[in-house]
Formats: C-alpha cells, structure tokens, sequence
C-alpha cells in the first residue's frame, strides 16, 4: 500500500490556514469550456508535494496556494460559520427523475460543471427516459460538482459516485478573470478549529480568498471580490 494519501486530515487553524497532512496530492486544475462537453478540467502547474502543508484561508498570501503568515497582519476573521448537520440533513430541494434523484444543498462554488450542452443537471435528471446519452449527461452534470452540492442516487437509492483518490486541486477559472477554490476529492476528513470533524464527503471546496460567508465552504465569493491568486512557478515548499 502506498503512503500517498494515508491517513489524510485538513485541520482549520483558528483565523489562519489550512494544515494538510497525510501526504494528500496537491495538483492546480484549469476550469475550462469546451463545448457539448460542458465544462473539462486541464492540468495546471505542478506544485511542491510534502506529507505536510500549510494553505492560505485569508487570500492574502503573497505564496499561494501556501500560507506564508500575513493572516496575522492582516486580522482574518476565519470564524467558520457553515452549518455541522450532514448533507441530507441540509438538503434544500429534491428533483424525482424517471431512474434517478438528484438532492440540492444548495452549496454552490459556481465551477458551471452542472451545466452541459443538453441542459443543466436539474432539467437532465427528468429527462433520463430520453436516453442512456442523457442519463449520462446527468450523471456528469451532477457527479462533476465539485463543491459536492449536488447528488444522484439511483432507483435503489444508493448514491452514484465517482471513485477519488484524496487530492486537494487549486482551482484556476480564467473564463471568469479569477482564482478559485480548492477542490478536495476523496473524503478527507475536515477539522474545524473547534476539534470537531465536519462530515466526510467525497467532493467538496474551500474557500481560499477568504470572503465566504459560509466559511470554510466556497460560496462563489472569490467571482464577486475577483480574486486573483498571483501564483508563481513554485521550486520548492516555504519554510515554517
């Protein structure tokens, strides 16, 4: 068994970063167009590997994806402000199709990958009697949200999943002028600074401009504020 991955873990530091650790691949992933396709990922600059790192929550670092201290100087209010309740629990709508059910939460990073050149993925859940194209579309639509706010169960009710390694992605969006959030794969689990764990879920994005109003969570500020992260070629970690 490889070490890559073991045991992952982001714990929230009070008003500063993220501490990764568990060995957890970090990899930037471009939001790109591409037609019927939708929305595609294509792979960005490779970045430093450790079992161990620091990501800036505050969007101030002048070291990004990396947390270099300026959270300090710059009096961040992390306070997180997210709800604790599992998913079903936060679940705001719930679309019937024909073979399938698609549940909302409502958490939404704005990535666009729910939407496909056949519709977006509330129309193609009720439209999956047209086809297994359409069924599939539906699937991509739902199951490529990758702040995890939308998921498909099938007729049998049990959850239709893409299968991810643990990786946490930082997120490039040059469509929209802005850098995005980091997409964690995976289920790693998420330590508040309170020490509780918030429930482990296969896809989901952290804010990292440091503006949600649902932190830790993504919720599409980093457009509102165009946040631009400035990353440089990257050689090696910054020193603690």
């Amino acid at each position: 068994m490889s070490d890559k991955g073991r045991n992952p873990q982001i714990k929230i530091i009070k008003d500063g970063p993220y501490v990764v650790t568990g060995n957890v691949p970090l990899v930037e992933k471009i939001i790109t167009p591409h037609g019927e396709k939708g929305y595609v990922y294509e792979d960005g600059r490779e970045l430093p590997q450790a079992n161990t790192y620091t990501l800036c929550r505050c969007g101030k670092s002048k070291n990004p994806p990396f947390c270099d201290g300026r959270h300090i100087n710059e009096n961040f209010d992390g306070t997180e402000t997210a709800s604790k309740d599992d998913y079903i629990d936060r679940v705001k709508q719930r679309i019937l199709g024909p073979d399938m059910e698609l549940y909302d939460d409502g958490r939404c990073a704005y990535a666009r990958f729910c939407h496909r050149e056949a519709g977006d993925a509330w129309e193609l859940v009720e439209m999956t009697d047209d086809g297994d194209e359409i069924r599939e579309e539906a699937i991509k639509a739902a199951c490529q949200c990758p702040s995890g706010r939308l998921v498909l169960t099938d007729e049998d009710g049990q959850e239709i999943e893409t299968e991810y390694d643990p990786t946490i992605e930082v997120l490039q969006d040059p469509e929209m002028g802005v850098s995005g959030p980091l997409s964690v794969k995976g289920g790693i689990p998420i330590v508040s600074a309170d020490g509780e764990t918030y429930e482990v879920r296969n896809r989901i994005t952290l804010c990292r401009c440091g503006k949600s109003k649902n932190m830790p969570f993504c919720d599409g500020q980093h457009i509102r504020v165009k946040y631009i992260d400035g990353l440089d070629e990257l050689d090696e970690l910054p020193e603690d």
